[in-house]
């Protein structure tokens, strides 16, 4: 079976919301004073996946984001992200609102 080209299935808009994610995650790293060799021992992934996390690679599991997040502090920011949807709440506001004329 012919691996997959995952770079092709997300929009372009995506692609860069994603690598700005990952820019995001490096940033926090060294704002820490943390190397890539200490969250790769603290992880337990290779440089090279630390370096795909940090580049926004589609092609990098949710769970290596998540434990990088760990490591960094920052897995309450990830429980946030879904939490706050805002297009849910407006489309709920609206229905609540039709149901009360």
């Amino acid at each position: 079976m012919a691996k997959r080209d995952l770079h092709n299935i997300l929009f372009p808009k995506q692609r860069k919301i994603l690598a700005h994610f990952g820019e995001d995650l490096l940033l926090a790293m060294k704002r820490r004073g943390f190397t890539k060799k200490l969250l790769c021992e603290r992880t337990g992934f290779d440089h090279k996946t630390v370096n795909k996390v940090f580049a926004g690679d589609p092609g990098v599991a949710i769970g290596t984001y998540l434990k990088v997040m760990a490591v960094l502090g920052m897995e309450s920011n990830f429980e946030d992200m879904a939490a706050r949807d805002e297009v849910g709440i407006k489309l709920q506001n609206l229905k609540l609102l039709e149901g009360s004329k």
